[in-house]
């Protein structure tokens, strides 16, 4: 018969060998942690430590916590997944969780969003990942990696063939990485979601938009795909839409949610994508909130939903008539509802508006 783990015991014992004072809402983590009955510890858990819990007091995660915290995980194999999102992990707690990520053969999903981990941190944290064959999941967001932190991620995709998905929106990256991932995605099979939300562009060019669409004609394993804030207008959203008329039978577009939300895209390009949708039999899902909206689009979008070919739960948009004028307003459970947080204390029923990236687990024990 096995033994159930004693994570909290094991922590407080590392504390006191490492000479470091115990963070309390670590210590509750574990302790609550410990209390899981033996099939959860078998088929694998993630250990919530998110500084933004609202549930029970917080001392969020420093990089010398972090180090007692992965001297404790290095021994706990049953521990797949760590949420450590919104703490002041910086470059040196992306060291040492470069470190375990070279060490660990367990760790699937690992959620660092929101610290402040910069360009050094993210090429230890890329270049770990060239050798691990362990991890599916990778939030970076909003961890100010830059344009040379970006092109680290880019280089390890061309590496790595594990990863699933990765999430690097609201970095910073630049044109450079956007072109480098894209180029990277034309041969990595194994990645099938990305977020590349809220580049800093400073080309009117749409050289980024083009080089990710030549990528989705390339590519038959990708499903999700975040653009929002590119900037896109009408010419980056028609290649786009020659991607998408060109692959509608890889796997792509099996789930294909397709985001291009508060761009600066005008009637021609959004018309383009509804009609792309009607072409396109396997692309369900399309969010364009904060795009220029005229009477065309929202007869187009009203024509798609009427017609039953897009479900008010697979967009963020929702035609209404006044004075026999079509409109559309914004549906409230868009593709973002979970985006930045995820509720702790009940699960998300309808996942259909929201991306995998936020609440999809990896396996069903994420």
């Amino acid at each position: 018969m096995s033994v159930c783990p004693d994570l909290h015991q094991h922590y407080v014992q590392v504390c006191q060998n490492l000479g470091q004072p115990e963070n309390p809402f670590i210590a509750h983590v574990l302790r609550e942690a410990d209390k899981n009955d033996e099939i959860i510890w078998t088929k694998g858990f993630t250990l919530k430590i998110a500084g933004n819990s609202h549930l029970v007091p917080v001392q969020r995660v420093t990089d010398d916590n972090l180090q007692v915290l992965v001297s404790v995980l290095r021994t706990a194999a049953f521990v797949t997944g760590l949420d450590l999102r919104y703490n002041v992990l910086t470059d040196a707690g992306a060291k040492t969780m470069a470190t375990f990520l070279q060490e660990s053969s367990s760790l699937r999903y690992l959620n660092l969003m929101f610290n402040n981990i910069g360009t050094s941190g993210a090429e230890l944290i890329a270049k770990a990942l060239h050798g691990n064959e362990t991890l599916l999941h990778m939030r970076m967001t909003g961890n100010k990696i830059g344009e040379k932190g970006g092109m680290f991620f880019a280089s390890m995709l061309q590496i790595n063939s594990t990863l699933e998905k990765l999430d690097l929106g609201d970095c910073d990256i630049g044109v450079q990485c956007l072109i480098a991932t894209a180029s990277a995605l034309n041969q990595n099979k194994s990645v099938k979601a990305i977020n590349l939300n809220r580049p800093l562009l400073f080309s009117q060019e749409e050289e980024t938009t083009v080089h990710l669409a030549l990528m989705l004609k390339n590519n038959s394993s990708l499903v999700e795909l975040h653009l929002c804030k590119h900037g896109m207008k009408n010419f980056g959203v028609e290649r786009l839409c020659e991607a998408l008329y060109e692959n509608s039978s890889v796997r792509y577009l099996n789930l294909a949610w397709l985001s291009v939300v508060s761009n600066n895209i005008s009637g021609k390009g959004l018309v383009a994508l509804s009609e792309a949708m009607k072409t396109n039999t396997e692309l369900s899902c399309i969010y364009i909130w904060g795009n220029k909206f005229d009477e065309a689009t929202c007869m187009a979008l009203s024509e798609l939903i009427q017609m039953g070919r897009l479900k008010l739960n697979c967009t963020d948009v929702e035609p209404y008539e006044v004075d026999g004028h079509i409109y559309l307003a914004e549906l409230s459970h868009g593709l973002q509802k979970h985006y930045y947080w995820t509720p702790s204390y009940w699960a998300v029923t309808k996942k259909d508006a929201n991306a995998s990236l936020a609440i999809a687990a990896v396996s069903e024990y994420l």
